[in-house]
C-alpha cells in the first residue's frame, strides 16, 4: 500500500482513561499497560477483587480514593468506583486493519465513519464491529469524536480488541483501499435496499454523520449505496444502529457465500 496511507498515522497516541468495572477489567484481560489505578476506598466486592487480582499481575500502581475524587476524575459521570489511567492508545495504520485480515484468512471487512461526533455512538459502532466480526474501524482527525474515557465505557471492552486508525482524508483513503480490491457501501435513505446488494467479499461500510450522514465526496467514492427498510413514523435511525442493522446483513452474506 502507498505511503501516504501509513504516514496518516505518524501522529499515533491519545491520553485515555477507562472507566467503569467491565471496560477496566476487559482492559487488563486483553494485555493493555494500565499505569495507574483508583480504586474507591473501602470497595472490596467480587468485580473489585477481580481487578486488583490483574493489577497484582501487572504492578499496576493502585489508589484508594475517595468517591469525590473519583467524581472530579470522571468523564462519563458512571466510574462504578474504579477508573484506570493509561499513557495512551496505540492507534493501528489502515495497513494493520488489513494485515489483522489476512492473519485470519478473511476477506477484509473495515468500518469507515464519516465524522461520527457523538463519543456514545462512536464506542456502540466500535463495539457492533467487534462482534460482527470486523478487522478494524477508520475515523477521521479531524470534526469527528477521538478515543475518550466515554468511547471506552461505551465500546464495553471492544475498544481493547478492534483496531482503530485514524486518518487525514476519509475519501482519500476509500481510493487507497479501493486499489487494495476492496468495494465500499454507504448507508443513505435514497439507495438501493440493502437486501438486493452483494456486500460479499472484501468490503468496507461507511457511516455518515448523525446529523447529515454521508458526506457528498465520501458517498461518491462508494461503489453501493444501500437503504435500510423502514416501516415506521420516522425517517432515520441512529448512526450506531444504521451501523449495526447493516454490519450483520454483510455478515449474513458472508456466511452464506
Amino acid at each position: 500500500m502507498e505511503n501516504n496511507l501509513a504516514e496518516d498515522n505518524r501522529m499515533r497516541y491519545e491520553e485515555l482513561i477507562i472507566e467503569g468495572r467491565n471496560a477496566v477489567l476487559e482492559a487488563f484481560r486483553s494485555g493493555k499497560t494500565i499505569d495507574k489505578l483508583y480504586i474507591l476506598d473501602g470497595c472490596h466486592d467480587g468485580p473489585i477483587n477481580s481487578i486488583l487480582r490483574e493489577s497484582k499481575k501487572q504492578q499496576t500502581i493502585v489508589k484508594f480514593v475517595k468517591k469525590d475524587r473519583l467524581d472530579a476524575m470522571s468523564q462519563t459521570g458512571k466510574h462504578q468506583g474504579v477508573i484506570a489511567s493509561m499513557a495512551a492508545y496505540d492507534y493501528a495504520n489502515v495497513e494493520d486493519l488489513l494485515e489483522n485480515a489476512r492473519k485470519k484468512g478473511e476477506p477484509p471487512f473495515l468500518f469507515v465513519l464519516d465524522n461520527i461526533e457523538d463519543p456514545h455512538n462512536l464506542g456502540a459502532i466500535i463495539r457492533t464491529a467487534n462482534l460482527a466480526g470486523a478487522h478494524g474501524v477508520i475515523i477521521p482527525k479531524n470534526r469527528a469524536a477521538g478515543l475518550t474515557a466515554v468511547v471506552a465505557r461505551t465500546s464495553a471492552g471492544a475498544l481493547n480488541y478492534t483496531p482503530v486508525a485514524k486518518v487525514t482524508n476519509i475519501a482519500k483513503t476509500i481510493e487507497e483501499l479501493k486499489k487494495e480490491g476492496m468495494w465500499f457501501v454507504c448507508a443513505d435513505m435514497d439507495g438501493e435496499i440493502m437486501y438486493r446488494l452483494d456486500l460479499k467479499g472484501p468490503i468496507g461500510l461507511v457511516i455518515g454523520n448523525e446529523g447529515d450522514g454521508v458526506s457528498r465526496l465520501v458517498k461518491e467514492k462508494c461503489d453501493f449505496v444501500a437503504s435500510i427498510p423502514m416501516k415506521g413514523d420516522i425517517d432515520s435511525l441512529n448512526a450506531s444502529v444504521a451501523a449495526g442493522v447493516l454490519a450483520y446483513e454483510i455478515v449474513r452474506q458472508r456466511l452464506n457465500s
